[in-house]
């Protein structure tokens, strides 16, 4: 096997990035061997109820994949297993001893009700899942057939092991939230850089316009029912004088302007960008899901967090607004310099993204530079340009403001959340690339 195949092989196992991408193999292979080593262990050990360990890994590691949802989980697991057995005990302690001073048969049942009811009020308002367990575990005890509850005590003591089977599982072979959460941030960063390179060219080169204006003729035939729908009369569509089509890049739409009612109608044309916006939203929804995990693992604020992943959504709403507004500058006019201006704020907000990008996916502890030095205030003949630049340029200044904002909390997180991504890992990916003759994935 020479050195590259086995490099893609191990990829998973050592590099940071290649376990992002292969999150779900990594955590099908961990699942799989933590339930057979449970398994070899219970017929070993051979202990009563020794089924619930292999239960108890599955509940554990089967729906959760990251490190600090399954430490919460197993946490919680302990705790009300540990809790479960105490009134468990207790209550067989008083239905074994006071009830048999008192001889009220009935008094054991209600105490049964009453903390149970107990369990669920305070299930609901704090404990969540670690009340749950408690009650669960305490009916495992109570339910055994003498007063001691020994099978009860079994099954509980096999949901610690188990716990224990999944929790090593989990260090041997771990997945980051904090890591995950980089990555998919990184990825939507690149994104944006890249959809925010077309407005460029578009603005560059207004005969793009042409190249998007060919719709299918399935996709006019829709846009003629549509302006028939709102236009019943044959009357006002014969009046209807269509002076050209624009493309919404924004939208990822074409739209039809009338030129007599000023009334439009529109369809799909550009579905590679309607792909590109639909996995930009989906990274986004990934990326919450993390943040919770993410502040246990790494030890971040939650708020820091919510501020960051609010930071990023208004990113993306203003790339696409600025993508929506690109079609209606080309037939603006604007002077030379200010479109030198335009040229080079647009390469240094696209080099900027691709660089926190390249910040966050990078193994090395690196530091964020500044968006750029360019303020519009400057620039006082910003003010004279038509009404539709004016708008372009405040849109721009908006998105130099929110990058420069994630910057900041990225750079003020930034210890804790590479120390949270995990250190070995980082460190072994920082040899790897030495070791190809590199010194930081910093390309930009």
């Amino acid at each position: 096997m020479n050195y590259s195949l086995k490099s893609r092989l191990s990829a998973p196992l050592f590099e940071p990035y290649a376990r992002y991408l292969h999150a779900d193999l990594l955590h099908s292979i961990r699942l799989g061997v933590a339930v057979v080593s449970s398994l070899i262990f219970s017929k070993v050990t051979q202990l009563p109820h020794s089924e619930w360990a292999t239960i108890t890994v599955f509940v554990i590691l089967g729906l959760l994949q990251y490190q600090g949802a399954i430490y919460t989980k197993a946490k919680e697991r302990i705790l009300g297993t540990l809790l479960g057995i105490v009134v468990g005990l207790g209550l067989l302690w008083i239905n074994h001893h006071v009830q048999g001073y008192l001889g009220i048969a009935w008094l054991y049942y209600v105490l049964v009700g009453l903390i149970s009811g107990i369990i669920g009020y305070y299930s609901i308002k704090q404990l969540g899942y670690i009340g749950l367990l408690t009650g669960i575990t305490m009916c495992m005890v109570i339910s055994s057939h003498n007063s001691i509850g020994p099978d009860g005590i079994a099954r509980a003591f096999n949901v610690l092991i188990g716990t224990l089977f999944a929790v090593v599982a989990t260090l041997i072979l771990p997945l980051k939230s904090t890591l995950m959460w980089r990555f998919l941030l990184a990825n939507n960063l690149e994104a944006c850089a890249n959809m925010y390179d077309g407005v460029e060219a578009y603005i560059s080169d207004p005969s793009l316009d042409q190249r998007f204006a060919e719709a299918d003729i399935e996709e006019d035939e829709m846009a003629d029912k549509e302006l028939n729908k709102h236009h019943p009369s044959s009357a006002e569509v014969a009046n209807i004088d269509t002076q050209h089509v624009q493309l919404d890049l924004g939208a990822t739409t074409v739209t039809a302007i009338d030129g007599v009612t000023n009334t439009a109608s529109t369809t799909y044309v550009n579905k590679d960008m309607v792909e590109q916006f639909k996995e930009i939203n989906k990274r986004l929804l990934r990326v919450r899901a993390h943040i919770a995990a993410t502040a246990k693992e790494s030890g971040i604020d939650i708020q820091d967090l919510d501020m960051i992943q609010r930071t990023h959504r208004n990113i993306i709403g203003t790339i696409d607004l600025l993508l929506s507004a690109a079609p209606k500058l080309a037939h603006s006019p604007i002077d030379e310099e200010n479109r030198i201006l335009v040229d080079h704020y647009h390469r240094e907000l696209t080099q900027a993204m691709r660089h926190i990008a390249a910040v966050l996916r990078s193994p090395s502890d690196e530091v964020f530079r500044p968006i750029t030095r360019i303020q519009v205030s400057d620039y006082p003949s910003v003010q004279t340009l038509p009404f539709e630049w004016q708008g372009y340029f405040w849109l721009t200044q908006t998105l130099q403001g929110q990058l420069q904002s994630l910057s900041d909390l990225l750079q003020h997180t930034q210890a804790q959340w590479y120390k949270g991504s995990g250190l070995r890992y980082q460190r072994q990916e920082q040899r790897r690339i030495h070791a190809h003759g590199g010194e930081s994935d910093l390309d930009v």
